[in-house]
Parts: C-alpha cells; sequence; structure tokens
C-alpha cells in the first residue's frame, strides 16, 4: 500500500462499501479501491462485527462501520466535509443517514430475494466480482449457496409477506420525497453532498440497479435515478450549505416525514419490545403492518439518536423543533429511552 493511502475492501454489490468509496471520492481522499477476497477476509477477521466496507488505514490497521469512518476521517482530513456547519443541520443529516442506513436496507433486501429474477441477477453480479478478484472464482454450487443463505435470512431480517406492503409502500415514498426536488446541483442541505446524501447513494444505488426496484424507480422517479448515478463520484462538485430554512426544505422535509411517522416509531417499538422480553414487535404504519424480533443493535441507533439530540444547545433545538413536531420526529427524540440490564450491555 502506497504511503498515505488508504485501501476500501468492499463490494459492488454493498450499499454500504459504495456510500464510502462516493464519500471519499467526493473528499479526494487518496485511496485504493480493493473487492474484498477470502484473503481479506480472513485478514480483518478480527473485527466485531463483520462487515463490509473495511478501510484499511496507512498505517495498516483495518477499522470499520461507515459512520465511524466518515466520522473519523473528518477528523483526519481537512476540507470538503460532508458534515454540514450549522449543528441543527447536521443533527438532521445524522438522522436521515440513519433511516438510509437502517430502514432503506430493508426494502433493498426484500427486493433483492423475493423474486427469481432479482435472486439470479445479484448472485451471478457477486459470482463476477469472484471471478475478477484475487480469489478462487465461485463455483455455481457456490453461488447457489450464496443464494440460499440470503433467502434464509429473510424472515429474521422482515422480508415476510406480512411486511412486504410496508416495505413496497416505504420505498415509493422515499422515492416521492426525492423526485421533485433533485437537480444537477442540488443535494440534501445544499449545492454540495453531505454524509446523509452518500448513505442515500449507497441504497438507492443497489436499487437502482437490481432489476424490480431499478424499474420502480424509472418510472416513479427517473431524475432521482440520474441524481444517483451522478452521485457515484462528486469529486469536482464545488458548493456551499443552504441557510437553515432551505436546508430543511424540499427532500429533508419529506424524509423527516417518512422518519416521523415510520423510522423513530419502529426504533421505539423495537427498543419497547426488548426491554420488555418480548420476541416480536408490532407497528402499524400508513394502515400496513410489520412485525419483527426485535434487534438489539438498533436500540443503540435509537439511544444515539436521542443523545447527539439532547446534545444540540438550546437555540439548536429551538430552531428544529417546528420540523420535528410538523413531521412527528419530537416526540420520539425526547422521550426516555426504555432501559433494563441488557439493553444497556
Amino acid at each position: 500500500m502506497a504511503e498515505g493511502r488508504y485501501r476500501l475492501i468492499g463490494s459492488t454489490a454493498s450499499p454500504y462499501a459504495i456510500k464510502l468509496r462516493a464519500l471519499m471520492r467526493y473528499r479526494r481522499i487518496p485511496f485504493d479501491w480493493v473487492i474484498m477476497t477470502r484473503a481479506h477476509r480472513a485478514a480483518t477477521a478480527h473485527l466485531r462485527p463483520m462487515l463490509i466496507p473495511v478501510l484499511q488505514y496507512p498505517d495498516g490497521s483495518f477499522r470499520g462501520e461507515t459512520t465511524t469512518l466518515a466520522y473519523d476521517l473528518e477528523a483526519r482530513h481537512r476540507g470538503r466535509s460532508v458534515i454540514p456547519d450549522d449543528k441543527a443541520i447536521a443533527f438532521v443529516c445524522d438522522l436521515l443517514e440513519d433511516l438510509a442506513d437502517e430502514w432503506a436496507v430493508k426494502p433493498l433486501f426484500t427486493y433483492r430475494w423475493w423474486d427469481s429474477e432479482d435472486q439470479a441477477y445479484v448472485s451471478r453480479w457477486a459470482a463476477e466480482e469472484w471471478s475478477t478478484s484475487e480469489a478462487e472464482a465461485g463455483s455455481a454450487d457456490e453461488i447457489e449457496d450464496f443464494r440460499r443463505r440470503q433467502i434464509s435470512r429473510m424472515a429474521i431480517l422482515g422480508a415476510t409477506a406480512e411486511n412486504k406492503p410496508l416495505l413496497d409502500q416505504s420505498y415509493r415514498r422515499i422515492l416521492a420525497a426525492f423526485e421533485p426536488h433533485v437537480g444537477m446541483n442540488s443535494y440534501l442541505f445544499g449545492t454540495r453532498p453531505s454524509l446523509a446524501d452518500f448513505a442515500w447513494f449507497g441504497q438507492l444505488s443497489q436499487m437502482a440497479t437490481d432489476p424490480t426496484p431499478m424499474r420502480i424507480m424509472r418510472e416513479r422517479a427517473p431524475f432521482t435515478d440520474h441524481w444517483v448515478r451522478r452521485l457515484d463520484d462528486a469529486s469536482g462538485v464545488e458548493g456551499a450549505w443552504y441557510p437553515r430554512e432551505q436546508a430543511l426544505a424540499g427532500t429533508a422535509e419529506a424524509l423527516l416525514g417518512i422518519a416521523g411517522e415510520l423510522y423513530l416509531p419502529f426504533l421505539v417499538a423495537n427498543a419497547e419490545a426488548f426491554a420488555k422480553g418480548l420476541d416480536r414487535l408490532e407497528i402499524n404504519v400508513w394502515g400496513l403492518p410489520y412485525a419483527l424480533a426485535p434487534f438489539k443493535y438498533q436500540i443503540k441507533c435509537l439511544q444515539q439518536l436521542r443523545d447527539k439530540f439532547s446534545a444540540l444547545d438550546a437555540e439548536s433545538r429551538a430552531g428544529l423543533r417546528p420540523i420535528l413536531e410538523r413531521t412527528g420526529c419530537w416526540e420520539h427524540l425526547i422521550a426516555q429511552q426504555p432501559r433494563s440490564q441488557d439493553v444497556r450491555s
């Protein structure tokens, strides 16, 4: 590895790897893009949890988790920041990034493994990467095993017939939030992309490629499809952050509505179910049911959002209150987190 360069180890089929790759391109941080192989997986097996991507630092160390990595890169490299200067907008950026990372992946995963056409496309995609990497090419049996493994995880991750209508509806509402506002030089909070933009790019870029969500996007949100493809390399973009009132309008407000109506209630129901020792959380949003076994990691997501919100200065909180109340986010962000010995651990 050349001195001063990073190595980003991932896969083009991973929304999180693509997210960080685009972010590093925009920030003009020198790095090499490397496809994850068996050898790389063995070298990074000590990381917990084992995720894609992994970033190898110039000193040879490996680190993971894209949000943590993005903030660490902010501390290490000056210029072209992806964190808005306004602390109130920076909080909204964190919330909308979390919405992309933790919710948008749900319809993505469901579409990928629901129909045989999508299964075949994504399985072959993975096979092509294996065949051009340093690892041995994946055999037909290995590809089929991978497909079956992913399908076997569907119920655990909530990709069920019961939940699919809400997942479909949330994808369509996400597209509707983006479509009227995206443009050649328009991002969530200005004429420059933020961390939240790159998180949404990661998820939507996959859905702009996989057969079923691609058709939906091209029919309902063609400008969003174009916007997503441009954001892959925004290294030439120069821009500025909008003033607060403008930054909180448009797509940002529409996505906050989805967070307030869907995502934050889901996180709250998850935390409450876990605290009560229940094996199933149940919510109903937009007249559609959603049920899932509670996940411990998403309790952390809720608590981090609440901690970041409570850490804001009084002026920033007051400035955000009207839009957070209007979109249904406020009550979930100020509520006390349910606690138990298990939740804290």
